[in-house]
């Protein structure tokens, strides 16, 4: 009997090696996939958050009390990209 677990744990042996190999790229793959993926999230948010046109309103106050005083609850958000009250400063 002990003959016979012997032999099983050296037969278990040499798989261990390319299991842990097999393993070890798979967590390297799915880690740099998920990365990728973040880093394409983040470019998507910020093409969007990009297109706010709030810093560019004559009605934008700069000022973290009171943004806007025609829409303060759009203000510097993504309900303001397509605002109606837009009007662009003039310098």
């Amino acid at each position: 009997m002990l003959i016979l677990i012997f032999s099983l744990i050296n037969r278990i042996q040499t798989l261990i090696i390319p299991l842990r190999l097999i393993t070890a790229w798979v967590f390297i793959l799915v880690l740099s996939s998920s990365v990728i993926a973040m880093i394409v999230d983040v470019i998507k948010r910020a093409k969007k958050m990009h297109k706010i046109p709030c810093s560019n309103c004559q009605y934008f106050t700069n000022d973290y009390r009171l943004k806007c005083p025609v829409n303060p609850f759009q203000a510097s958000t993504e309900a303001a990209i397509n605002c109606q009250d837009y009007h662009k400063r003039e310098n």
